[in-house]
């Protein structure tokens, strides 16, 4: 494979994992106004529904869970940058991508291991313990892989733009070196 092509492949797995993103984002004003529906509920009129407050925790599971790979894709990641402030483009490429490896590795052993877990939910066609709960748990359990998958695509991502930077770090100081040699 060119090193186009795979330059358009990573941009292609970027706008995807954006996209998809940026489309479960739109639960959050759902789940606002869950919550504050919710909340009127029962302070003014005394009532209380299980199912809707169970809604209000899958819709923010699903939410962390597409988040984390969206949050990393759109750069608004928390990072403890003390050092990494100091570090040359060169070093951050090279920590960046040592994070990436280690994102890539953690995505897929949690993919693995959510694939089996999800599947005997399905075949329990597991609901909510509660009474009044919502019945179909397994549903939301389906987000458990989809969410290590986009994890895992933004992983390969984020390698993939840490070794584009490192390589043309390397690039931009030989031509500085050849520049003042050359003088």
């Amino acid at each position: 494979m060119s090193r186009g092509t795979i330059s358009r492949v990573v941009d292609r797995l970027d706008q995807f994992v954006d996209v998809f993103g940026r489309s479960i984002a739109w639960l959050t004003l759902a789940l606002v106004g869950l919550v504050a529906a919710n909340v009127l509920a029962r302070y003014l009129f005394s009532l209380g529904n299980v199912a809707l407050q169970e809604l209000e925790w899958h819709l923010m599971a699903v939410l962390a869970l597409i988040g984390i790979s969206y949050g990393i894709n759109r750069g608004e990641e928390v990072r403890v940058d003390m050092l990494y402030a100091r570090f040359t483009p060169r070093s951050k490429a090279f920590v960046d991508a040592i994070a990436a490896v280690l994102t890539i590795l953690v995505a897929a052993l949690m993919f693995k291991l959510s694939l089996a877990y999800v599947a005997q939910s399905y075949n329990l066609q597991e609901g909510s313990p509660d009474p009044g709960g919502l019945p179909y748990r397994f549903l939301l359990k389906t987000f458990l892989p989809i969410g290590f998958a986009l994890l895992l695509l933004q992983g390969i991502v984020e390698l993939a733009k840490a070794i584009r930077r490192y390589s043309s770090s390397n690039r931009i100081q030989r031509e500085l070196e050849e520049a003042s040699d050359g003088q």
